[in-house]
């Protein structure tokens, strides 16, 4: 049967437009069930309760379950790989970190590309990280303490959170810039770290700002500046490292990823949701109360943030030859 040209017309165009009914429609009743957000470290830490804190937001304005899964180890690898591996419907969700964008070159034979496999949703928040001393450590300044590792060069001890964490490379970019040689000590967390800090076993360390800022208030332990571009809220009278050290710069950084191929619109109405949530007071002061500051942002900017911290950390690991543990 040969159809008239009009009548023809109109299926076509009505057939040509079914897929993008189709997207409407799914994104409209996205979700219709649980989501799975997976966390590749312990419940407690920061980026867990940021999980959490975001997963009760979206789960209160979707209607469905924002479910946290732990599943820590190999530097947020294992949660990532996981990930990688979920179908791309929107029902996998990976809190992203700033981990992941070390992990990227520090471990050889990963079973994935971050930025290749993990499609950017939204970040969250972005936190600095305290340079601070025991008190014995007569410097009170940036340049001080600089002066004065040069003076016992080799003689100072520098804790981090572990071999190739945020921690670690923050100092060892430190050193770079500066040129001064201190003994990296590695410990397996923060806590165990922020105990011989404050105990005088090793001198300095970068830490995050949510683990160390009471014992900043105690005077346990005295902060010589934070490491962001700008200074912080929580320690308004604490320069930053770059108004000493220009081009100094590390953070801590949260934000959410899904499987690649993951519907374009879903991962659009995830991001307005998000980005809804850190407009909303009661989140910011959550979120700053964790030391961080929110950072909201198209897929697009998190995806730039994720391959410029990935470039960054990779030349201080390639020149400081940093191994994973």
């Amino acid at each position: 049967m040969k159809l008239p040209r009009r009548r023809f017309l109109h299926l076509a165009a009505g057939a040509a437009a079914l897929p993008a009914l189709s997207r409407i429609a799914r994104a409209q009743t996205y979700p219709s069930r649980p989501v799975r957000w997976v966390v590749p470290f312990p419940p407690g830490g920061v980026t867990d309760i940021v999980a959490r804190l975001m997963g009760q937001w979206l789960s209160e304005r979707l209607g469905q379950p924002f479910v946290i899964e732990n599943r820590p180890g190999a530097g947020g690898n294992i949660g990532a790989e996981a990930v990688v591996k979920a179908a791309p419907d929107g029902y996998t969700l990976y809190l992203s970190s700033s981990p992941n964008a070390i992990s990227a070159t520090l471990y050889d034979n990963l079973n994935f590309n971050f930025i290749r496999d993990i499609a950017p949703v939204a970040s969250i928040s972005i936190s600095p990280l305290v340079m601070e001393v025991n008190p014995s450590v007569p410097a009170k300044t940036v340049p001080e303490f600089v002066a004065y590792a040069k003076a016992n060069s080799g003689k100072l001890n520098m804790a981090s959170n572990g071999n190739g964490t945020t921690s670690h490379l923050a100092g060892e970019l430190f050193k770079m810039m500066t040129g001064i040689n201190m003994l990296h000590v590695p410990y397996r967390g923060a806590a165990p770290a922020l105990t011989d800090l404050i105990g005088g076993q090793v001198q300095v360390m970068f830490d995050v700002m949510a683990s160390s800022i009471e014992h900043i208030r105690a005077g346990k332990l005295r902060a010589l500046a934070v490491t962001t571009a700008t200074r912080s809220e929580a320690l308004p009278d604490v320069p930053n490292v770059g108004e000493f050290l220009p081009g100094f710069e590390a953070s801590a950084w949260q934000g959410v990823g899904v499987p690649k191929n993951t519907p374009t619109e879903i991962v659009d109405k995830l991001n307005k949701e998000i980005n809804a949530a850190l407009s909303d007071p009661k989140i910011k002061a959550r979120l700053a109360d964790l030391g961080g500051t929110v950072l909201s942002g198209s897929p697009a900017d998190f995806g730039k943030l994720i391959a410029d911290e990935t470039g960054k950390w990779g030349k201080v690991i390639r020149a400081a030859n940093i191994k994973p543990d």
